[in-house]
């Protein structure tokens, strides 16, 4: 009979178990020892102790004891994390608890130990450590050689119940690195914790906020480096051919990109997010509807920019038509955009009437909308 030590415990629900090896399932580690080996009866004891300072110390005297064990050390290393952290204090509990990982470095359960751990002490490098440990570890799991002599459909389910099994876990993980993503304010560190997390969690299922946060992160706006930006963009699309917030952040990147054939890219890949966006389809939220006209409205700016000022106009009618009520300033660049083309091609009236909805708006484009106003109506003839 073996016992497996498999779940996060608190420090009042000890099991019963000890631990010989630290085997792996899947990628995954398992720390197991077969019932009645001295270790266990040992731990047994341990847990029969009431006195939380009398069992702290058993646990210490137990790693001590068995430290030719590595599976042993590993296990009561842990329980001593989880005693540090039932007094408060918190770097004893992480120190120990990065023995333990030391010990069994693909355990899930130990990983979310120390995440959780991490949040406490309210230590996001460590925690960004932990989770994209844990990522490494979940994403590993499907690639698992099958064992000689298991038949494929045996391992298929080995592997789908390896992956039930540690779902918790990896969605625990997940959503902790993304959440350090998310509340970094150093832009540098940021896009590290960026770098690490996405090759971590490639499917993770924040990829387009994390795509997001990157192109931010590395635009004008923060680092300012737009040979990285358009790496990192390449690269999103590479995993996710459809990922809109990379599309569009790309479009816009390499619309103002001086190099030759930027405009074309730009072109190319809004074009790209009109269709994924499918704005009128019929389940098409107000998510897709604002993606859609962002992107008319980056084609239109391109045309713009090759003086095809016809071609402008209904890119940039059909993105007013998508953005209005759903998000002021990008209507506002829309609209400031369809007055332009409109001015350049000397139709006076109708960029009147364009700009005057432009500098109802409060924001960046407010200035700029006024001031190419009342160049146009210094243009138009009196009267009209």
């Amino acid at each position: 009979m073996k016992r497996y030590a498999g779940s996060l415990v608190l420090l009042a629900v000890f099991l019963y178990l000890l631990l010989l090896s630290v085997q792996s399932i899947a990628q995954t580690d398992t720390i197991l020892i077969p019932a009645g080996t001295p270790e266990d009866r040992e731990l047994q004891a341990i847990s029969n102790e009431q006195d939380a300072a009398k069992k702290l110390a058993m646990y210490q005297d137990f790693v001590q004891k068995y430290s030719s064990n590595p599976a042993a050390v590993a296990y009561g290393d842990w329980q001593i994390s989880q005693a540090y952290q039932t007094t408060g204090d918190l770097n004893k509990a992480l120190e120990y608890g990065d023995k333990a990982l030391a010990g069994s470095p693909h355990n899930l359960d130990i990983l979310v130990s120390q995440a959780s751990l991490a949040q406490q002490a309210k230590s996001n490098a460590k925690l960004e450590d932990y989770a994209v440990r844990g990522g490494e570890v979940c994403h590993s799991i499907d690639k698992e050689p099958k064992p000689e002599g298991m038949s494929d459909a045996s391992f298929k389910q080995q592997v789908a119940d390896d992956k039930s099994a540690a779902k918790n876990s990896c969605d625990f993980l997940e959503s902790a690195g993304f959440n350090v993503i998310a509340s970094e304010n150093d832009a540098k560190l940021r896009m590290a914790d960026i770098e690490k997390y996405t090759a971590a969690f490639p499917d993770s299922r924040f990829q387009d906020q994390v795509s997001s946060y990157a192109m931010y992160t590395l635009g004008a706006g923060q680092l300012n480096d737009q040979a990285r930006l358009f790496a990192y963009g390449e690269k999103t699309l590479v995993a996710n051919p459809n990922s809109l917030p990379a599309l569009l952040l790309l479009a816009e990147a390499y619309v103002d990109d001086a190099k030759p054939g930027s405009v074309a890219k730009a072109i190319a890949y809004s074009q790209k997010a009109i269709t994924v966006a499918n704005a009128d389809a019929p389940d098409a939220d107000k998510s897709r509807k604002l993606s859609a006209g962002v992107a008319h409205s980056i084609v239109g700016y391109a045309d713009i920019k090759e003086d095809k000022m016809l071609a402008a106009i209904p890119e940039l009618k059909t993105a007013t038509e998508l953005l209005k009520g759903q998000d002021d300033q990008q209507y506002s660049v829309a609209l400031y955009r369809l007055g332009f083309a409109y001015a350049k091609l000397n139709k006076a009236t109708e960029a009147h009437d364009v700009l005057t909805e432009a500098v109802k708006i409060p924001g960046p484009m407010q200035a700029m909308s006024q001031d190419l106003l009342t160049k146009v109506n210094a243009a138009r003839p009196k009267g009209k």
